[in-house]
């Protein structure tokens, strides 16, 4: 019987492996000694880099539901959520190691589609799969461990903002969060509809402006927004030990028609609401001194950097309206916690 499972496994695995850019015993990709098929993967550390290592979890019920989130959407954004971290740091991705445990039933056409999509976000963020973990459970349970390299010292962290310093955030956030309002109430039926579903299931990629962010050591401070910008803001303010200034009327926001507007009954700040506290965009958000910002205009990303307030001395993060008037931004993003069973 354990021949058996143990063979089933195997075939899995080669299944994954043959959909997502990988190395197995007899590696020849630059830097890996061993990959796929032994009892741990080897590979050598570069000289004069330092080396940048994140785990990510997606988690069925939690993250993803299987009912309205297609297994392709699954594998990449998997993938995609963790190279995010990577992303933020400037670093160059290298190698990651995927532990999936799944039912039964899933080891089929779902998993055939899994792996399609955890291919997708393979190559486009040219990352390797080295190795990782098959376990059988009741739902589908993914955790991930990327590896990436910077240059030793030039990596970006989010405790180096300082006052004075401008805020910016790359592309325009709350598109996730519209895609999901839609995938979760009307699951995309129209072709209009697949459209705005995209960035929250296949969200973008910020690999190349976050490793020119950081070796043309732009920015003082970055880190990426995945639970919301107002929760992750925070988080950098609280790192760094400083405050922030928003401008409401300067944040780039995802467009929300008013045909969608009445559909989903969404109000008149939803679009503010949504860039604000929405997340999963995995955009970039990060600290500029004054004397860098021009040179931000020779960024190679087609990604819009747009500037959107300022670090201040006082530890409070405000949000001023359009009329002028101050109010504190709380964090109200994505906590795993933060609501009690």
């Amino acid at each position: 019987m354990t021949t058996v499972l143990r063979n089933k496994e195997s075939k899995l695995v080669a299944r994954i492996s043959a959909a997502v850019p990988s190395a197995g015993v007899r590696a020849t990709w630059t830097g890996v000694r061993l990959g796929i098929g032994d009892d741990a993967a080897m590979f050598a550390a570069r000289p004069g880099f330092d080396v940048v290592v994140s785990s990510d979890l997606f988690l069925e019920d939690a993250h993803f539901t299987a009912r309205i989130h297609p297994p392709e959407s699954v594998g990449y954004k998997s993938l995609a959520r963790a190279v995010s971290d990577l992303s933020a740091m400037g670093a160059e991705p290298g190698y990651f190691l995927l532990n999936l445990a799944l039912p039964p039933a899933k080891t089929g056409a779902w998993l055939t589609g899994f792996a399609r999509g955890l291919g997708v976000a393979a190559r486009r963020a040219h990352i390797l799969l080295i190795g990782g973990d098959l376990a059988r459970s009741r739902t589908v349970s993914i955790a991930i461990t990327v590896i990436g390299y910077t240059r030793a010292g030039r990596a970006v962290r989010r405790s180096g903002a300082r006052p004075g310093d401008l805020i910016y955030v790359s592309g325009r956030l709350g598109a996730a969060r519209l895609g999901l309002e839609i995938l979760s109430k009307h699951q995309g039926a129209s072709a209009a509809a697949r459209l705005l579903l995209a960035p929250h299931l296949y969200p973008p990629l910020r690999l190349d402006l976050g490793e020119w962010i950081a070796r043309e050591k732009f920015a003082s401070a970055m880190m990426d927004i995945s639970d919301g910008l107002s929760i992750d803001l925070s988080r950098l303010c609280e790192a760094s030990n400083v405050g922030a200034v928003i401008d409401a009327e300067r944040v780039p926001r995802a467009a929300i028609s008013p045909q969608w507007r009445r559909r989903l009954h969404l109000g008149p700040d939803a679009s503010l609401e949504f860039a604000l506290h929405g997340g999963d965009d995995y955009e970039l958000v990060m600290t500029v001194p004054p004397h860098r910002a021009q040179k931000l205009r020779r960024a190679p990303s087609r990604v819009a950097l747009t500037c959107i307030g300022k670090i201040t001395r006082d530890r409070r993060i405000l949000l001023v309206d359009a009329n002028g008037r101050t109010r504190p931004l709380e964090p109200k993003g994505w906590d795993h916690f933060s609501r009690h069973d």
